[in-house]
C-alpha cells in the first residue's frame, strides 16, 4: 500500500513541488489551499470546514503554508516601522493557522504507526540564530509556530507514541514568496527544495519529534 501524504498550502511554490515529488515517489497525495479549495487558514471555520471533508489517515501532513508579506504589509526593517494590523496578520497566517490545523492532528494521523506532521518554518524564526534584527513580525511569527509544533508534538506523542512532529526550515527557495527579497542571496528551485525536505522527513524518528530541523536536516537554535 502506498503512503498518503497530504499537503497543505499546495498552490505555493513549496507545496506544489512537495505534491510533484511526493507524487514522483509513487505516493496517493491529497492536496489543500487557497486558490484551489478556498482554504484560509486565517479563518478558523474555513480550516475546520475543510479538515472536515479529510478522509485520513495520513501518513504524512505537511504545512507549507506562510508569507513574508500580508496586504502590503512588508517586513519591517527597524522598529518604527511596526503596525499592530501588520503583526496580527503574521501571527494570524504563519502562526495560528497552522495551530488551527494542528489541532485536527489526533484524526489525520494514524495511531499504530509511524506517521509526520511537518510545519515549514524558517530559520529567521530561531531567537538564537538572530544576528541581523529586523523583520520583527515575521520572526516573531515564525518562532511562535516552532513553539505551537514543540508542545504539539509532546500532547501527540502520548496518542500517537510513533507521531513525528517538526518545524523544518527549507532554505532560501526561489519562489514567487521570496522573489522581492533575494537580492544576491544564494536561492535553490523548489523542486530541489521539496527533495532536501523529503529526505529530511524520511530520515525523521519518533525521537526527533517537537525539532526544529533545517533543510539538510541539522537542527536548528530556537
Amino acid at each position: 500500500m502506498s503512503a498518503r501524504v497530504l499537503v497543505i498550502g499546495a498552490s505555493g511554490g513549496i507545496g506544489a513541488a512537495l505534491a510533484q515529488a511526493c507524487r514522483a515517489r509513487g505516493e496517493e497525495v491529497t492536496t489543500l489551499s487557497r486558490s484551489d479549495d478556498g482554504l484560509d487558514l486565517m479563518d478558523e471555520v474555513s480550516v475546520n470546514a475543510a479538515m472536515a471533508r479529510l478522509s485520513g489517515p495520513f501518513d504524512a501532513v505537511i504545512v507549507a503554508t506562510g508569507a513574508l508579506e500580508i496586504d502590503g504589509g512588508a517586513p519591517e526593517k527597524s522598529l518604527r516601522a511596526i503596525t499592530q494590523k501588520a503583526m496580527m496578520d503574521q501571527f494570524a497566517l504563519n502562526a495560528v493557522g497552522p495551530a488551527l490545523v494542528l489541532r485536527h492532528a489526533g484524526a489525520l494521523l494514524p495511531r499504530d504507526r509511524r506517521a509526520v506532521f511537518a510545519v515549514l518554518s524558517a530559520r529567521v524564526g530561531s531567537i538564537g540564530d538572530n544576528h541581523l534584527g529586523g523583520w520583527i513580525s515575521y520572526r516573531s511569527a515564525k518562532a511562535a509556530v516552532n513553539q505551537i509544533v514543540h508542545t504539539a508534538a509532546i500532547e501527540l506523542s502520548r496518542s500517537h507514541p510513533q507521531s513525528i512532529c517538526v518545524a523544518l526550515h527549507p532554505g532560501t527557495v526561489k519562489t514567487a514568496f521570496t522573489e522581492k527579497y533575494l537580492h544576491r542571496h544564494p536561492a535553490v528551485p523548489a523542486s530541489e527544495a521539496a527533495a532536501n525536505l523529503l529526505a529530511v522527513i524520511d530520515g525523521l524518528t519518533p525521537k526527533d519529534s517537537g525539532g526544529f530541523y533545517d533543510w539538510a536536516g541539522k537542527t536548528v537554535p530556537w
